[in-house]
């Protein structure tokens, strides 16, 4: 089976699409995992013309089941955060050159040059367990700066606060990239009027503190922080590729990832311009899923922007009990 087209040449819908097909049929073909649940859904790969026909495999699958391409060795091998006790999401990455590429190029897409930088990572949950995707990615990012102002922050708050209080002084832009709760922590020991650095959250509360709507968050961050926009970053473990926000919510897909909205109570019906379930599409995600039914609820909007408005009530998704492997 001819590997997929890489996902760095698309340009277009029609690249989009073109490349979507190909590697439907080359995961079919080749993750075992995959082609199972496709099959108890009786879809015949010969018949799937658009992406709007593809399965989605619910994101639980990566709990229980190794879902790579049959006789490819990961590179690495990426867990997700979980509750003491609970079975964490696992993601074999076939090729960790092609996390690179991608993270590097969505950054670069949004943000411009890492060089333009100086990172700062408040990722304290990450940092406490091994084998963080989001950690991997900072930590890249954070050698790309060249930077020696550059690094990872775990509980020294008040080094973190003298460093953005040094660099704001200097006029260096700055991202601080961290974990809502943490950030939250950050403004009740100091306030700010930053001018030159992002605020970028991403991660939510872990359990440390009471969830709060994402408009109750970034207002809190936006008056602790002086910003006017609070930006957020859109990944997870079984996904290669992220998005971003800007500011207000609204997160934009690199060229190679695409959001769709499912009903909540029919996983294979497609709905438009209301809340439903978030399907992803990540196609530098080749050798694993590239097709994810994930657990949080959104909405889209025009020019493949969408929002995330929170997560199912429920632990399972519609569709896990068709397959017991």
């Amino acid at each position: 089976m001819r590997i997929p087209s890489h996902f760095s040449t698309i340009s277009s819908e029609s690249d989009f699409n073109k490349i979507a097909l190909e590697t439907f049929q080359f995961q079919y073909a080749n993750v075992a995992v995959y082609r199972r649940f496709c099959e108890l859904l009786k879809v015949d790969p010969s018949t799937i013309s658009g992406i709007e026909k593809i399965p989605f495999l619910p994101i639980q699958f990566f709990k229980s089941e190794k879902i790579i391409a049959q006789d490819v060795v990961a590179d690495k091998t990426f867990s997700s955060s979980g509750t003491t006790g609970s079975v964490t999401s696992k993601h074999y990455v076939a090729k960790i050159s092609t996390y690179e590429e991608s993270f590097l190029k969505g950054f670069q897409q949004f943000y411009g040059s890492p060089q333009e930088y100086v990172f700062l990572a408040l990722l304290p949950s990450y940092l406490e367990r091994g084998g963080s995707s989001l950690v991997y990615m900072a930590d890249r990012l954070i050698a790309k700066s060249n930077s020696p102002h550059s690094g990872f922050y775990l509980n020294n708050l008040d080094a973190l606060i003298e460093k953005v209080k040094q660099l704001e002084t200097n006029g260096q832009k700055t991202i601080l990239l961290g974990v809502s709760y943490a950030l939250l922590d950050v403004i009740e020991m100091e306030t700010f009027n930053l001018q030159h650095t992002i605020v970028m959250e991403t991660g939510g509360m872990k359990g440390r503190r009471k969830e709060l709507t994402k408009t109750q968050l970034h207002n809190n961050l936006k008056q602790g922080f002086g910003v006017e926009k609070i930006h957020s970053e859109y990944g997870m473990t079984e996904l290669l590729s992220q998005a971003y926000s800007t500011g207000d919510g609204i997160y934009q897909c690199p060229p190679w990832m695409k959001v769709i909205t499912r009903d909540t109570e029919d996983p294979f019906t497609y709905i438009h311009k209301k809340t439903g379930g978030l399907n992803i599409i990540d196609l530098a995600n080749t050798y694993s899923c590239s097709f994810i039914a994930t657990q949080d609820l959104g909405r889209l909007y025009p020019n493949n922007t969408f929002e995330v408005m929170g997560r199912f009530d429920t632990s399972d998704i519609r569709g896990c009990n068709l397959m017991v492997l």
